[in-house]
């Protein structure tokens, strides 16, 4: 089911008049709009006395819905895909052909009532997803050299545009506040409900709802790289998938609808009443089959979303709910991600000397830890060279030349392969060396640290309160510093020192399925696309890693991927519930129909009511649950 939102045009409608409201559904659906018409027009005659032409127009009416809907069920088989409307047209014709005709109608409004209330349904299931669609601002008001703003299309704003944000405006793309402090409402992206206060200079991510006052941004980034674009990327991915056990639905349609006709029949012939035949089959529509499960699916991926987590679709829903190990990345993911700088350690260059270099190199790194060791440098007024001679080396380092001296910075085996002397740096537990070479020689290390998240130890009892019984560590960095991180956090298994293929290898070979793999950077993107389920923490991850994982959590939080597990087990769990739901009323009520205590109006009727008893039931994936400790 495809996610839109349409701009509405011209006036809106008078809430004061019903037929306003009624007037475009039924423009909708008009087979549910011809089906009133027709169900009145034979009430009339009925209560006029005309019951031959009461049942002459309901019964033609109703085989000519019949044969519509023959066309489509046709087409269903020839896809492979029979049972679904097999016992609703044989329903209508066998209630025509007994006399039924007020049975038959009701039939058919179950039918062509039935896509709208699964409309319904759905856009209920989906309110989080649709409300992140329309709340996607469309322009901007950018301010000249002179303080005059003007509206833009968002596709225009470029970085460093200075924007105003007027109250209640969503902020159109990231940017830094310049005119703080200023209240922002951010819960449409975190799930959290309290407004954020931000200082001048704070970064402001796009999508974000201002409060009372107007402020003034500057862009740090252009619509298509803003992280609220990403989302709205995610989500439209999110909008089209169809879980494995929806799939499943339809294949419990088939030996259903064999078994209804099989009852239907003996009903029939023990009986030796045609009726009996009628009866047992006005109850037997499989509608909660089709409808139950989808909405169950849409509900899990809106609730997820409301909480910060992105799910690109039902199916992912069903793998993670048989999840059974977790594999876990470390920098910027078991970790804050926000290393400090403890100590340097140079040999033959100045302390500043050696961190201004490093961090030359560093700007072309896209790892967490080159990020830190720019931002040290900047901090402390250092001044950063630049060059075209940058190479990056994945997992394991940079190296560049500024004004002719060559610089290498990363791990310990990678600027020894390179340098001589380099010596082994002494660590405490938690510590991490960033290794710095200058012309072939040995300058240093830097010692940082990264602690472990608050949140990680927590996280890792919820995962195994669901069911995920083996915790591992994947990660490139030294081995010393992943134990101590390991043990820290409570996690079973460490490798260390890997390359992403390393990462893609020991993940496939993981025993005990399914797998997921829990990342944050370009590094990641790999294991992430090979996991059974990859989820990348998007709020500081790389859009690589984000574009290759199943789920994105939208915030800084690691408790977002107990809580993905468990919204996948409560949604999985609802739709199969909501799909017995369904099938147990159905054969309950073809049984006393069978038996002769359910007259087929009366059976018509009933069957309405397990509808609305399997889409009620599925709704409640969109509630949060009661948590299991």
């Amino acid at each position: 089911m495809d996610i839109t939102v349409e701009p509405q045009e011209g006036p809106q409608l008078a809430p004061t008049s019903p037929w306003r409201s009624v007037r475009p559904a039924l423009r909708r659906y008009p087979v549910l709009a011809v089906t009133i018409v027709v169900g009145t027009v034979v009430t009339v005659l009925v209560l006029a006395g005309q019951g031959a032409t009461a049942r002459w127009v309901a019964s033609v009416f109703a085989l000519a819905v019949a044969a519509f809907q023959s066309v489509g069920m046709v087409r269903d088989i020839i896809k492979g895909r029979w049972g679904i409307d097999v016992l609703a047209v044989t329903a209508i014709v066998s209630t025509v052909l007994v006399g039924e005709y007020i049975a038959s109608l009701i039939i058919v409004l179950m039918l062509s009532g039935g896509a709208a209330l699964e409309d319904f349904a759905a856009g209920r299931a989906t309110r989080e997803l649709t409300s992140l669609l329309a709340r996607a601002p469309r322009t901007a008001h950018r301010e000249d050299d002179a303080g005059t703003s003007s509206d833009i299309a968002i596709a225009a704003v470029e970085v460093g545009d200075v924007l105003l944000v007027r109250p209640s405006e969503v902020v159109p793309v990231d940017a830094v506040l310049l005119t703080g402090p200023a209240m922002f409402d951010e819960s449409a992206l975190t799930g959290e409900s309290l407004p954020v206060e931000r200082a001048t200079g704070d970064s402001v991510p796009s999508g974000v709802l201002n409060g009372p006052a107007a402020v003034r941004v500057r862009a740090t980034a252009r619509e298509e790289d803003s992280q609220y674009s990403r989302i709205i990327a995610l989500v439209r991915e999110a909008a089209g998938s169809r879980a494995p056990v929806v799939r499943l639905a339809d294949r419990y349609a088939v030996p259903f609808t064999a078994a209804a006709l099989v009852l239907a029949g003996v009903a029939w012939y023990l009986s030796g009443d045609a009726a009996r035949f009628a009866e047992v089959l006005v109850v037997a529509t499989p509608c909660p089959l089709l409808i139950a499960a989808p909405v169950a699916f849409l509900g899990g991926m809106s609730r997820a979303a409301k909480t910060g987590i992105i799910v690109k679709g039902g199916g992912i829903l069903e793998q993670l709910s048989r999840v059974r190990t977790a594999a876990f990345d470390k920098t910027g993911t078991l970790t804050g991600g926000k290393p400090t700088l403890e100590a340097i350690r140079s040999t033959f260059l100045e302390p500043q000397e050696m961190l201004a270099l490093a961090a030359s190199a560093e700007q072309y790194s896209s790892h967490v830890l080159a990020a830190a060791v720019v931002a040290e440098a900047q901090a402390r007024g250092l001044e950063l060279d630049t060059t075209d001679t940058a190479t990056e080396h994945a997992t394991n380092g940079v190296s560049a030349v500024f004004t002719g001296r060559r610089v290498l910075v990363g791990k310990e085996a990678f600027v020894a392969g390179k340098a001589a002397g380099v010596e082994t740096a002494v660590l405490a537990a938690g510590q991490m060396g960033i290794y710095v070479a200058v012309d072939g020689k040995f300058a240093g290390t830097l010692i940082m640290r990264d602690p472990l998240r608050p949140e990680a130890k927590e996280t890792l009892l919820a995962l195994r309160g669901l069911g995920v019984a083996e915790t591992v560590m994947l990660t490139g960095d030294a081995g010393a510093t992943a134990q101590f991180i390991a043990t820290e956090a409570g996690i079973t298994e460490v490798q260390a020192g890997l390359l992403p293929e390393d990462k893609v290898r020991l993940l496939q070979a993981l025993p005990r399925r399914l797998v997921m793999m829990v990342g944050d950077g370009v590094n990641d993107a790999p294991v992430l696309a090979a996991a059974d389920v990859g989820i990348a923490m998007g709020a500081r991850g790389s859009t690589a890693a984000s574009e290759s994982a199943d789920i994105v959590i939208m915030v800084d939080d690691l408790g977002k991927v107990a809580e993905s597990v468990r919204i996948g087990q409560r949604t999985v769990r609802i739709a199969v519930e909501s799909i017995w739901i369904g099938i147990t009323l159905s054969v309950a009520l073809m049984a006393l129909a069978a038996a002769g205590h359910i007259p087929a109006v009366a059976g018509a009727l009933a069957q309405e009511a397990v509808d609305l008893a399997t889409i009620l039931n599925a709704l409640r994936a969109l509630t949060p649950g009661r948590k299991r400790r």
